[in-house]
């Protein structure tokens, strides 16, 4: 089976928040809520996927009241028509 790509990730981070514009969460509750189909994949790759989402303007990225970092799309990331064909 072909590992999914940081692109793959990302792509499915982005097709979520578009349909849960409301979604935040912490890596952990987006590997297990988010992202099921990827559970299998080193938290590294989708940690990095979320760092070039964030990057790109599509995520933001804070720091919670118990100090762990929460994700959560900005306005660009839900709006269909602002996203690159690669994300």
């Amino acid at each position: 089976m072909q590992q999914a790509s940081v692109s793959e990730i990302a792509q499915a981070i982005v097709e979520y928040v578009e349909k849960n514009p409301e979604a935040q969460d912490t890596l952990d509750g987006i590997v297990e809520w988010w992202l099921p189909q990827f559970q299998t994949k080193p938290r590294m790759a989708i940690k990095e996927a979320l760092d070039e989402l964030v990057a790109a303007g599509l995520i933001t990225a804070h720091k919670g009241k118990d100090a762990q970092i929460l994700y959560r799309a900005t306005r660009r990331a839900t709006q269909s028509d602002a996203i690159s064909p690669e994300y």
